[in-house]
């Protein structure tokens, strides 16, 4: 739980920062979000969080 909130703050601050330097517009920006969103709500969701557990466990073996 604690890596999905952390995870869940990095990509929001780099969602920030891509509107704010122009290299994504809103539109983009609410797409991006929205697929998140219906992915977290499908059945994809369990292997998406399997693999972000597998890398955030890979980083310090780096």
């Amino acid at each position: 739980m604690a890596v999905t909130v952390s995870l869940l703050l990095v990509f929001g601050t780099l969602l920030v920062i891509l509107l704010r330097s122009k290299a994504l517009g809103f539109g983009s920006a609410f797409v991006a979000a929205m697929f998140g969103f219906y992915l977290a709500t499908s059945g994809a969701a369990s292997t998406v969080n399997a693999l972000m557990r597998a890398l955030v466990a890979a980083l310090p073996n780096l």
